[in-house]
């Protein structure tokens, strides 16, 4: 029996693989907190239909507008800029993400066991999605030095820095969700871990989500300053500048709609796992967990609209296709320069 502290066992009767645990009465042996677990509620089953259904509708589209995005930048454009490496590496990992939905969707929707193919699954997520969060910063950075320092920008931009920038975080996101996904104990796929430290959870957090949404915050403000007085003293330029101060603000938008609500969830989690709450309020959190985790996975269609707006060659491919050898040839707008 000693040897059994500390592990998790996981259950292997039939009746007992299933995550709800309700309130008897007859278990309320200490409080109503300790028998309805954030973790151990069932989800609404008309709550799991409409996630479901969500990741459903997010594939469709996604798989559509990410093979599209992946065509232009591989066949019709032909010059490497940073944005187009930028852009072609949000694409695959945006790309990813939805070629493992099915098997997310299919997971969650049986609340399987994590085994070897879950968590092979629960990786390819995390990895995919912290890829996508940096690298649109990386490209408001990018952005943000081309058109405040132009001068100073030239040493530090270049495809080749880009190339390496983008590698360097695939295998430091990689590094770090082999050994986050290894500290895991969760019993079913894509379960909430409450064992995890809380110092560990608000250390994810910052670097996953806090650092990048201040960095972009941040570049995007910049951007908006300095779009502004050239509003002022270039009036032939108004349209465009206009129209990339929509993008900027549509972009951080699209960022804090996407990923705030996840992360104020978990939030909310680390707080009921330190007091007292009542039941219905962790069934309502439990629910609006799994509705938040599709809302943060729609980032996955949302960015290609990125892509058309932003890259004036994405869009004379998709619109000018004869014509765009010579167009590129021409001064860029200035919402080539924001995202």
């Amino acid at each position: 029996m000693h040897l059994l502290r500390g592990r998790r066992v996981l259950p292997f009767f039939p009746h007992f693989r299933s995550q709800t645990i309700t309130c008897h009465p007859h278990i309320r042996t200490m409080n109503e907190s300790k028998s309805c677990n954030l973790t151990d509620i069932e989800v609404n089953p008309h709550v799991g239909l409409t996630e479901f259904a969500l990741y459903i509708l997010i594939f469709f589209f996604g798989a559509i507008f990410n093979v599209l995005a992946l065509w232009v930048f591989f066949c019709k454009i032909k010059k490497w800029t940073e944005t187009r490496v930028y852009a072609i590496n949000l694409v695959f990992a945006d790309f990813f993400v939805i070629c493992i939905l099915p098997f997310m969707a299919y997971l969650i929707w049986k609340n399987s066991v994590r085994d070897e193919l879950c968590q092979f699954i629960e990786a390819m997520y995390f990895i995919n999605m912290v890829v996508s969060i940096y690298i649109i910063s990386f490209i408001s950075i990018d952005r943000y030095l081309g058109i405040k320092h132009p001068l100073k920008a030239r040493a530090f931009r270049s495809p080749s820095k880009a190339a390496l920038l983008c590698g360097l975080l695939w295998l430091a996101v990689t590094i770090g969700a082999i050994l986050k996904l290894q500290q895991r104990y969760a019993d079913f796929c894509f379960q909430y871990d409450t064992s995890t430290p809380t110092a560990l959870t608000l250390l994810s957090m910052f670097f996953i989500f806090t650092l990048p949404l201040a960095t972009l915050t941040f570049c995007s403000i910049e951007i908006i300053r300095n779009l502004k007085r050239q509003l002022k003293t270039n009036s032939l330029e108004e349209k465009s500048i206009q129209k990339a101060l929509y993008i900027i603000y549509a972009n951080l938008v699209v960022f804090l709609l996407c990923f705030l609500p996840s992360h104020l969830m978990l939030i909310a989690r680390l707080i009921t796992k330190h007091t007292e709450t009542i039941c219905s309020l962790n069934h309502f959190l439990r629910n609006f967990s799994s509705v938040t985790r599709c809302i943060a996975t729609s980032n996955c269609c949302l960015d290609c609209v990125c892509y058309y707006f932003v890259t004036k060659e994405f869009q004379e491919a998709i619109l000018l296709p004869k014509s765009s050898a010579a167009r590129t040839t021409q001064t860029h707008s200035v919402q080539t320069h924001v995202c």
